[in-house]
């Protein structure tokens, strides 16, 4: 059965973008993307359309990793649809937290860094108002969490 997941930061032109493209890129180096629906949302609209930050593509891309997403706004669509609904932060959290319905909606969000092994983040930073080095630190983390949720979706891990 093909497990769903989508990864919602702010504006999804940073941080979701990369959570998205990183975890598609372990898919296909483990060939099991066919098992999996990946994609990524915003809390916010005002980046609707909009490629990722040229940022986060370029420190992506010297990673041999591709950004596919168009920024979109997170939906309340999205809580039915999506197994797993992965925030960044913590005003992520609430937000998308806000939009649940039931119990179910809930049981599906769940903060990036509950999947890191790195145990020294409690969020993924937003890199947007920052240097370049942010870019490649939230890649770093990302990939970190990516192998941590990947593990936890075939059943290596119960959070």
């Amino acid at each position: 059965m093909m497990k769903k997941i989508i990864f919602v930061c702010l504006g999804n032109i940073c941080r979701s973008p990369a959570a998205e493209g990183v975890f598609i890129n372990i898919l296909k180096k483990k060939n099991i993307s066919k098992d999996f629906l990946i994609e990524s949302a915003g809390t916010g609209d005002w980046h609707i359309g909009d490629l990722p930050d040229k940022r986060m593509i370029k420190a992506a891309e010297k990673r041999n990793i591709q950004l596919p997403s168009r920024a979109r706004q997170v939906q309340k669509e999205d809580l039915d649809k999506f197994d797993l609904v992965i925030v960044m932060d913590d005003s992520n959290l609430k937000n998308v937290t806000a939009m649940a319905s039931n119990d179910d909606q809930l049981k599906k969000i769940k903060k990036f860094t509950e999947f890191s092994s790195l145990g020294n983040y409690e969020i993924v930073p937003d890199p947007y108002f920052g240097g370049e080095e942010g870019f490649d630190e939230v890649l770093d983390l990302v990939t970190n969490c990516s192998k941590g949720l990947l593990d936890y979706c075939l059943g290596f891990d119960e959070k």
